[in-house]
């Protein structure tokens, strides 16, 4: 438990209010007890603030005014509720050592600080460094390099050559260094391309449940530091994605594109590949993105949702679409795009 003044002291809050108040967790404004703080981010939350049951809430200097109890004032609210949950955060200890149903090759190096859990797997040449924590079920392929007071959470699979940096959470199922989607036809069939490449993955990144990303053909697959993956997302080979940039579940990229620096992409959104996206973009939900985007900035792409009997006529006009541009032209005298 800790105290509001204990609480604003650390994070370098404004404390208007009872700062001997003892607050025991976290809540939303509309769920939180009285032993709880709460936080305002969304303007359309605004009206909680009179009924909020919080012992404190984390607000903006402009929303103050509207809170009846205790506040702690902040640049950045959500920021910093993101910070005060985290005094609450509870990790189950995981002591130093190797469980015995493990099963490590011989020439693998697993410092004798790490954490090796039940039924996991160390494949050869394989290095895990000082305070790292491997959950169950976990497999570490060859050639394979797991760095300081990294965590996988449980069943996360490095196949082949995955280096990864500090500090990297990997949450359950994500698959890393498996097999890029390398085809080439001849006379008929597939002829799959060997890929001969890696996955590295810098500090401080996150990586969500089965997620995947797949090892480059002959260069690596690279995440710069501090990137951070949502679940079920689909990294291609010989992609690489620049620092700071966050990309929500479902997203899908092609082999060989690069993100650039503090990019946000949305949900569901599918980018080609071979493509290169400037730093500081952002990409909206479901968008599919075919060609380069070199200016920073908003881009989105499909239909928002409507009634079906609208989407229906909508979508029969869309195919009539070049037919009617065509007479429009014509008849404003400038010919055709024949």
């Amino acid at each position: 438990m800790h105290t509001l003044a204990d609480i604003a002291a650390r994070f370098g809050l404004t404390l208007r209010g009872d700062g001997a108040r003892i607050v025991r967790g976290v809540g939303t404004l509309a769920e939180a007890e009285p032993s709880q703080i709460g936080f305002l981010a969304n303007p359309a939350y605004r009206s909680q603030l009179a009924t909020t049951r919080a012992a404190a809430v984390v607000v903006a200097e402009k929303d103050a005014a509207h809170a009846t109890g205790d506040v702690l004032v902040s640049r950045n609210p959500y920021a910093d509720f993101a910070r005060i949950a985290a005094l609450f955060e509870r990790h189950e200890n995981a002591p130093a050592g190797i469980h015995p149903s493990a099963v490590i090759a011989a020439d693998a190096m697993v410092d004798d600080g790490a954490h090796i859990g039940p039924h996991c797997v160390v494949g050869a040449r394989s290095r895990i460094a000082a305070g790292a924590v491997i959950g169950p079920g976990c497999v570490i392929g060859e050639d394979c390099v797991v760095g300081p007071d990294c965590r996988l959470v449980a069943r996360v699979t490095l196949a082949v050559r995955v280096r990864l940096g500090a500090r990297v959470l990997i949450h359950p199922g994500a698959v890393l260094g498996a097999d890029g989607f390398g085809l080439a036809f001849d006379q008929g069939s597939w002829l799959k391309v060997p890929q001969l490449g890696g996955v590295v993955i810098g500090d401080d990144c996150e990586i969500g449940a089965n997620t995947t990303i797949d090892r480059g053909a002959l260069g690596d697959t690279v995440l710069e530091e501090d990137v951070r993956l949502d679940n079920q997302i689909q990294v291609g080979h010989n992609v690489r994605i620049g620092a700071h940039t966050a990309i929500a579940g479902c997203a899908a990229i092609a082999g060989s594109t690069r993100i650039g620096r503090y990019c946000l992409i949305a949900g569901g959104a599918g980018i080609i590949g071979h493509l290169e996206i400037a730093d500081r973009v952002t990409v909206g939900a479901m968008s599919l993105v075919t060609h380069d985007l070199r200016e920073p900035g908003e881009y989105v792409s499909g239909t928002p949702i409507q009634p079906k009997r609208e989407w229906r006529r909508n979508a029969a006009r869309f195919g009539q679409l070049d037919q009617l541009a065509r007479r429009v032209r014509k008849l404003l005298g400038e010919g055709t795009d024949d």
